[in-house]
């Protein structure tokens, strides 16, 4: 034991942040006053700190097996200098490619999809709202001007994908993965388009079906509660955005996804999937335990691919990349802009998630969501996870009346037009 708190000792010496632990059995190491302290109560979370597993210290923490005090973004720069490598390294044993395949089959039947988005988005409304900007925009704003607040950046993030759709007044637009209803309303109210939007989500389908009452806009705007791959293709789109909800289609399924945007967008449309995408080329998850964190206590069933893979999918599917965009460090600033919010107010958060009475799931579920945030934030930064905006379109024989000779679409093959 006394080798293994050398070791130990001597990797807190380096750190660029001052810590302190406190032992099972009472000892004390580091200095006093120090910015971060971990109190073990059990030796075997010293050792996972000691290997650099970072998820199972995370887990440990919410299971109160491990007590963290200290400013999340200190936590995060510690959490860093731990791991023994990137957590974001290519995985190239074949036969984990295969059972990553068969896990994905099985995770993401309509029922299961089902399950794994009531787990995540159905936890409370009240919650979200703590620390999502007023129009619960739940996905990455864009700091087009970096003094933007948090609630300015999401709403330029939605005017970004409007404008790089091009909508226009009359167009029939459709939101896969609406969330609680903001870009449909966006998209209406400033654009003028006929918005439908769906979600699997029983809470955020009734807040939006409120907010589209409330608003006026129940003759512009409707929402379903529906799997993607249950749309009605009668009906065809000029425009249709993804934004947040690809990372839960599953690596199996991505060409069943990308071909029913094909069948639902009418030929020259334009499709915007807004998505986190995975750092490295050959895993779906982060290392270190991380993504297994995350499979376990936030997103069951969530899978990333690399950029590289999502335009494969799509190429696969006869829709045409026109522009790509990496927003990564705006979700760093926007995740952290969440665990900020989060983190001051989290007595109010333990009250509103214990309002059915169970003060040990409602402990469990902050403290994961506080390491789910603060631990994200750090990951876009360092580059381990990243996000992309993807602008692809459903080409139509070219007749010679649109734009640009060989356009095959009304896309003009220039940015010009989204950021006039």
């Amino acid at each position: 034991m006394e080798n293994l708190l050398c070791k130990i000792e001597s990797r807190l010496r380096d750190l660029p942040v001052t810590v302190a632990l406190q032992l099972p059995a009472g000892r004390q190491v580091g200095p006093t006053g120090a910015a971060v302290r971990l109190s073990f109560s059990d030796w075997s979370s010293l050792a996972t700190m000691a290997t650099g597993r970072i998820g199972a210290m995370a887990e440990d923490f919410v299971e109160c097996r491990l007590q963290l005090e200290g400013r999340m973004r200190e936590l995060m720069v510690v959490a860093a200098s731990l791991l023994a490598g990137t957590p974001a390294s290519p995985e190239r044993r074949w036969w984990l490619q295969l059972l990553r395949r068969v896990r994905s089959l099985q995770a993401h039947s309509t029922d299961r999809d089902a399950e794994q988005i009531e787990f995540h988005y159905d936890v409370s409304d009240d919650f979200y709202a703590l620390w999502l900007d007023p129009m619960r925009v739940y996905s990455c704003a864009y700091y087009r001007d970096a003094s933007l607040t948090l609630a300015q950046a999401q709403e330029a993030k939605l005017d970004h994908i409007c404008r790089k759709l091009a909508l226009k007044p009359g167009e029939q637009f459709l939101d896969i993965g609406a969330g609680w209803g903001a870009l449909l309303l966006w998209a209406a109210k400033h654009y003028g388009v006929e918005a439908t939007g769906v979600t699997l989500s029983k809470n955020q389908y009734a807040y939006g079906q409120q907010l589209i009452e409330s608003s006026g806009m129940s003759g512009r705007v409707r929402m379903l509660l529906c799997d993607y791959r249950d749309i009605d293709e009668s009906r065809t789109f000029d425009k249709i955005a993804s934004v947040g909800m690809f990372e839960h289609v599953g690596h199996a399924n991505m060409a069943t996804y990308f071909d029913k945007i094909y069948r639902l967008l009418k030929p020259g449309g334009l499709v915007m999937n807004h998505g986190i995408t995975a750092g490295g080329t050959e895993h779906d998850q982060l290392g270190a335990g991380m993504g297994d964190f995350i499979e376990k206590y936030i997103f069951p069933g969530g899978e990333l691919l690399h950029v590289s893979k999502v335009l494969h999918a799509m190429a696969g599917a006869h829709l045409e990349m026109v522009d790509t965009e990496n927003l990564r460090p705006h979700y760093a600033r926007t995740l952290w802009a969440w665990s900020d919010a989060l983190e001051a107010q989290l007595e109010q958060a333990r009250e509103v998630l214990a309002a059915d009475g169970d003060l040990a799931r409602a402990e469990k579920i902050l403290r994961a969501y506080r390491l789910y945030l603060a631990g994200s934030a750090m990951s876009f930064e360092q580059g381990w996870i990243s996000l992309h905006q993807i602008l692809a379109l459903r080409p139509e024989a070219d007749d010679g009346c649109n734009a640009m000779r060989g356009a095959r679409s009304s896309y003009p093959f220039n940015r010009e037009y989204a950021y006039r």
